[in-house]
């Protein structure tokens, strides 16, 4: 998935969570389960989204696209993933419909 340059390239999965972080547009998404280096949406993770006063507060104008290119911070989320493998990604915080950062639990070797 780490070469992936557009929405329509992404498995289900992955789609489901691009969509997920532009209907949260600013917020985080609690235990996201990764197996096999891709998102787990079912069950689906908690989600935590943030209200700015004055702000934009809707989802973002991408999400009513069927396909658009990746931006490079989603690309990077992907192969982030992919290098996981399997874990649970603890918070995956959301800033203008994009992951800024993510907290990652897994076993110490």
């Amino acid at each position: 998935m780490g070469n992936v340059k557009n929405k329509v390239d992404l498995p289900p999965a992955g789609a489901r969570l691009v969509e997920l972080m532009q209907g949260i547009n600013y917020g985080h998404i609690d235990g996201l389960a990764v197996r096999c280096g891709g998102p787990v949406l079912d069950p689906p993770p908690h989600v935590v989204r943030e209200v700015k006063f004055g702000g934009e507060n809707g989802p973002r104008p991408e999400a009513a696209k069927e396909d658009f290119a990746l931006k490079a911070q989603v690309r990077d989320l992907f192969a982030q993933l992919e290098a996981l493998g399997d874990g649970v990604i603890r918070c995956l915080e959301v800033k203008h419909g994009l992951p800024f950062k993510m907290t990652i639990e897994e076993d110490a070797a």
